[in-house]
This record gives structure tokens, sequence and C-alpha cells, in this order.
């Protein structure tokens, strides 16, 4: 059984989020999500618009999804060993960085691929955000 994770906020779902989650199921018989919780979005200098409770929810009840669980910290490669992961799926805005060459090497020599997925163009939380905001402002 390959078993695939994944992990993000998922903030303001959307069909970008959709597409990564139905593309990594495609590629694996288990797909284990790890949703960010409310600690580790603010302190990586951020703020969810939607509650960690029901931004788990919203992902666990994805027909894509077999588990959701917390992502409490930013090491994806301890949770993929814990999990039993053989694949790990991120965005393909991280791939070429020096931080993800250097995580490519960690990943290879635990024998866990990592699959990178083009981003929805023209969509993002953050671009929903901005749009909630302008039509907040304009009122």
């Amino acid at each position: 059984m390959v078993i695939g994770y994944t992990a993000g906020v998922y903030d303001l779902f959307h069909v970008g989020h959709l597409n990564l989650l139905k593309n990594a199921k495609g590629m694996c018989d288990k797909l284990i999500v790890g949703v960010t919780t409310d600690d580790l979005v603010t302190y990586k200098g951020k703020h969810a618009f939607i509650p960690f409770e029901d931004r788990i929810e919203i992902v666990r009840s994805i027909k894509y999804v077999d588990a959701a669980v917390p992502q409490y910290d930013m090491d994806k490669l301890t949770m993929c060993k814990k999990l039993g992961a053989t694949i790990l799926f991120v965005g393909d805005d991280w791939y070429g960085t020096e931080k993800w060459k250097e995580y490519e090497k960690q990943f290879e020599e635990a024998g866990i691929k990592i699959v990178y997925f083009p981003y929805t163009k023209g969509i993002s939380s953050t671009k929903i955000n901005e749009a909630l905001a302008q039509v907040r402002d304009n009122k």
C-alpha cells in the first residue's frame, strides 16, 4: 500500500486545494493530509481566517482524503516517517529553492519521493483574502 502525505493551511478552501488533493490521491492508495494548526499559522507570521477545527473538518470531508491530521510544526519528514508515507506532495512554488533542494536529499535518504504539483493559475487563499479586503473597503 502506497501512503501519500501532504500538508497545508487550507484556509478559504478553493479549487486549487481540491486539484492538489485529487491529483495526490490518484498517485497513492491512502492520502493523509496535515492541516496546519492555528499556532503554526501564527508562527509563520500569518493569520487563518477559518479556525483550525473547521479547516480540518472541511479537509477530512473531502472524498479524496483518507485521513486528516494536525500539522503542529514544519517537519514534514518526521511526519512522513511517523505515518509510513512514501510520497510527499507539495506545490511547485517550492521546486528548485535551496531549502527544498536540501529537503530532497533528506527525503531521498529516507526513501520518500517528493512530487511537485503545479499551482492552479489565478487562485490562492492570499488572492481571495485580498479581494475580500477590497470589497469590504469599498462598502
